[in-house]
């Protein structure tokens, strides 16, 4: 059974898909790169699965609630990660799958049941909105530390967290959407607490925002986080309402197309 756990919101996910990392051991300023290492090597279980809650909403206030399950599985330095939609009847049976490749690239696809076949997310779709959401497909996937430059800009405290703030330039063979991101990072706990996302024309356009970080089964969870789209006033919010981390009932069979596919 799930791990019941009060929040008030989540990803992965999704992103969580996306940034973490070890305790930071030392105060000293540390080398960007070496930061971003820790980032990228967080441990976030052998697997886990989770209940979420989404929700959507505009600039005038309007929401719409989404309910998902997640799945990971980090195993040999490769991450997956399934997402189910369970809710509401127009979005279910919608799923995802992403799967981290040996060459450090990442293969997605998306299974639409109206359509009753998969789909797979090449790279001229990495910067689309995922399933309406204010995550991009590219947001979804772990990068290589390998693919940007790094420096450390300075410090600041968020929320009673003495952050690093650390500043990430995809390099151009990279192929992202962005020209540079800035993530505030705790020195004590390598996982990014916020995110300015820069588009092309250095543009601030979107802010990751994790609003309540717990600790669960000894693992640093992200469990209410926010995406916001500047220009559209738009915001996804996600809540983990359940968690289980290092589950026996996480098989690497469900990481394929072929269970994506059997709703």
């Amino acid at each position: 059974m799930f791990a019941t756990v009060r929040f008030k919101l989540f990803i992965i996910s999704f992103i969580a898909f996306f940034f973490s990392g070890h305790v930071q051991a030392s105060i000293d300023t540390p080398d960007g790169k070496d930061l971003a290492r820790e980032i990228h090597d967080f441990y976030i279980g052998d697997n886990s699965m989770s209940m979420v809650h989404m929700e959507l909403v505009d600039k005038s206030g309007r929401s719409r609630v989404r309910k998902m399950v997640n799945i990971t599985m980090d195993k040999d330095d490769i991450r997956k990660n399934f997402i189910r939609f369970l809710e509401p009847a127009d979005i279910a049976g919608t799923g995802f799958l992403s799967v981290e490749q040996e060459d450090g690239s990442t293969q997605q696809f998306l299974y639409l049941p109206a359509l009753d076949r998969t789909r797979r997310i090449v790279s001229a779709q990495k910067g689309r909105s995922f399933v309406n959401t204010d995550f991009t497909y590219e947001d979804m996937e772990r990068r290589p530390v390998e693919d940007s430059e790094y420096e450390i800009l300075g410090s600041e405290t968020i929320d009673g967290r003495e952050c690093w703030i650390l500043e990430i330039r995809p390099l151009p063979e990279a192929d992202s959407q962005y020209l540079r991101l800035i993530s505030w990072v705790p020195k004590d706990i390598a996982l990014p607490v916020q995110t300015h996302f820069f588009n092309l024309d250095n543009e601030h356009v979107k802010t990751y925002r994790v609003h309540e970080l717990e600790k669960i089964q000894d693992i640093w969870t992200p469990t209410h986080v926010e995406m916001m789209d500047k220009r559209q006033e738009h915001r996804t919010i996600l809540i983990t309402e359940e968690i289980e981390y290092n589950s026996p009932r996480v098989q690497s069979s469900i990481f394929t197309t072929r269970y994506l596919e059997s709703w």
